[in-house]
């Protein structure tokens, strides 16, 4: 399959719908940027998925994991070591007290935009039947358009999800068309990483391979075989690894871009047929990239698409940035990491310590605990490339011990830690709340890790306790620019305040006198809804498509839903019923049939939230959907009724 090569875009013009709710209680703000004093500072914003506050003990958590009791009481359930990410903080400032959105691309629009969801009708994380509508609009003044006229280049690595080709009219131009000048990232159907593939390559039978390679032969796999790869001189090769190895040769063919035929003793051929037009979650995946002349889409097959994600997008963003540190211009590079975003996958075993636990065997779906070591050991992975990142680019430098020495007064660099929202349940560490994280409007599941350091700041390694919102980085932004950000957005309302002042001084008040974040439902084709995701304790509308649900151990309930419920080892009942043919609309639909198939009804989680608060610590969380209430009056012949409710809160650190 050659590479495809998509010629300079014309423009596209379409109608871009603005959402307006709320808009008599949140008022913009009138601070203005700074004006820049010496050579503007270049801007380097590392954006992680999934990575929520209770993940990072730089934070002050990363305790136990919410679900493990009895013998998994063990350093596998405690959070994972990041020496990087905390050597960024320790050299700068932790935001203690910041709201990312409930979502991935309700964040990164809010952050790109400085504009609170209901402004830009980005509501829910973008799937493949949404309109355009629901994306962020090309005629939003996008930070990189901001710094722009500030002199800036500005580049994009890894995931972008704020849009999907399918239906925007600028297709794999999107992120030209946002203001970028050069993306490096993925183009998967959903946004999101892609399923596993079970198969390995078409070397076993789907479902044999839960990880996505052949594992060692204590783990039902084989420690000796022939390794495949294309586009290399050397596309053959046999491997082996001894009795119970931690890197079976299966994991290192898959880490190399290849497939592995367990048993072959020669490169003869593979004796059976294998597949590399297939995607493997966070392994093979569909890389392209637009150099603002051409977009350049790579095969499955080519060895661009065959990496380790991080490892993929971060020496893409090493790459470019070099490039710019030879030109006069300052820069801003958008490092956007897929970790630790379903599904979980080990990483390659050189980027873990020796000691990291062999994670060849596990299966998410058989085991509980098989979620927190692979999560751990993805972000372990992550904060690995962050080290090299810096010290490739030269913001900091390796000490012999291999850990980073990084003076950001050196650099004339400014660098931002954010994660998009709260951790997803499943990975939710004590005490946060497993069953109002991602998703939700609550703490849990909006509760961020921020972290700023550059030349800038003053008295670093310190805490700052005032409400900051994810969009506000935006400002910040600027601010370091010299680009007063209201002034160049106007007339468009800007939501973001700023944050240089508490990089400056340590006595700084809290600047913002609110707080919000928002989930609800985008637009889509037909005026259709996400389809439902069924779990053992809840059911959802944000999963995208049946793939990412059951990426995330849910059932799905949508047009396409087959077998059997439960169809999760980790649900089994006797005698499941079969998924009625063409499926649900509702969650509320799906609990009135599990009901009457004797199952119990799990809780509906709410399709729109907001949430309010003021600097007085008071929070406002308000809810609407569909619920099951078979009891109520109000309700359908299937027990659906529509609710809304309104809950105040005076939060703790964990509400």
């Amino acid at each position: 399959m050659p590479i495809i090569r998509i010629e300079r875009s014309v423009v596209v013009h379409s109608v871009w719908l603005v959402l307006s709710l709320f808009a008599l209680i949140l008022l913009p703000s009138s601070a203005t940027a700074s004006s820049a004093k010496s050579k503007k500072p270049n801007i380097l914003i590392i954006f992680t998925d999934d990575v929520g506050i209770d993940q990072l003990d730089t934070f002050g958590y990363g305790g136990l994991a919410a679900t493990l009791t009895g013998q998994a009481q063990t350093t596998a359930g405690y959070a994972a070591a990041t020496p990087n990410i905390d050597a960024i903080a320790d050299a700068g400032i932790r935001f203690r007290n910041t709201w990312a959105m409930p979502t991935c691309s309700v964040a990164r629009s809010v952050l790109y935009t400085g504009r609170y969801p209901f402004r830009t009708n980005v509501l829910a994380a973008i799937g493949p039947e949404d309109l355009a509508n629901s994306m962020t609009s090309p005629f939003e003044m996008t930070l990189p358009k901001v710094l722009k006229e500030a002199g800036y280049t500005s580049g994009i690595f890894g995931r972008y999800h704020v849009g999907l080709q399918k239906n925007n009219p600028y297709k794999y131009r999107m992120m030209r068309s946002l203001g970028w000048d050069y993306f490096a990232g993925w183009y998967d159907e959903t946004g999101d990483p892609t399923t596993i593939d079970t198969s390995a390559g078409g070397v076993g039978a789907d479902g044999q391979y839960p990880l996505g390679y052949v594992p060692g032969s204590n783990n039902d796999g084989s420690d000796s075989g022939a390794c495949y790869t294309k586009g290399t001189v050397r596309d053959c090769r046999i491997l082996s690894a001894p009795y119970a190895d931690k890197n079976p040769p299966g994991r290192q063919c898959l880490t190399s871009g290849g497939i592995f035929v367990p048993g072959q003793a020669s490169c003869s051929g593979p004796i059976a047929p294998i597949n590399f037009d297939t995607i493997n979650a966070h392994y093979v995946s569909p890389w392209g990239i637009d150099n603002g002349r051409e977009v350049t889409r790579f095969p499955l097959t080519a060895p661009d698409s065959r990496k380790f994600r991080n490892v993929q997008a971060t020496d893409a963003a090493i790459q470019w940035i070099r490039r710019q540190q030879a030109s006069s211009k300052p820069w801003m590079a958008t490092l956007a990491y897929p970790v630790v975003h379903t599904p979980m996958q080990p990483p390659p075993i050189d980027m873990l310590p020796p000691t990291s636990l062999d994670a060849n065997g596990l299966d998410v779906t058989q085991n509980s605990l098989a979620y927190y070591v692979l999560a751990n050991q993805m972000i372990q992975a992550m904060d690995v490339d962050i080290g090299r990142l810096l010290v490739e680019t030269g913001l900091a430098k390796r000490k012999p011990d291999g850990s980073i020495y990084y003076q950001p007064e050196a650099t004339n660099t400014l660098v931002v830690y954010v994660n998009d929202n709260g951790s997803f349940g499943s990975n939710t560490r004590l005490p946060f709340d497993p069953q109002r994280a991602k998703g939700t409007v609550y703490q849990t599941g909006v509760w961020a890790p921020l972290i700023v350091a550059g030349p800038m700041v003053n008295q670093p390694n310190r805490s700052v306790e005032a409400m900051i919102n994810i969009a506000d980085v935006y400002q910040l932004a600027g601010e370091v620019a010299g680009v007063d950000v209201h002034k160049a957005a106007s007339p468009r309302t800007i939501d973001a305040q700023s944050m240089l002042p508490y990089l400056k001084k340590t006595n700084q008040l809290s600047i913002r006198k609110t707080n919000f974040t928002q989930i609800g439902l985008n637009r889509m084709i037909n005026d259709t809804i996400q389809a439902p995701c069924q779990f053992a304790n809840s059911c959802s509308h944000v999963l995208l498509s049946k793939e990412v649900c059951e990426d995330n151990l849910g059932v799905w309930f949508g047009p396409d839903a087959e077998g059997t419920y439960p169809s999760s080892p980790t649900q089994s009942v006797p005698n499941p019923p079969e998924i009625p043919e063409g499926g649900f609309q509702y969650c509320c639909q799906v609990q009135n049939w599990l009901v009457s198939e004797g199952q119990p009804a799990a809780t509906v989680i709410p399709q729109n939230a907001w949430a309010i608060r003021n600097d007085q610590g008071y929070k406002l969380v308000r809810n609407s959907w569909k619920d099951y209430q078979p009891d109520n009056p109000h309700a359908t012949q299937d027990g659906c009724v529509d609710v809304r409710t309104e809950e105040l809160y005076q939060p703790t650190s964990t509400g």
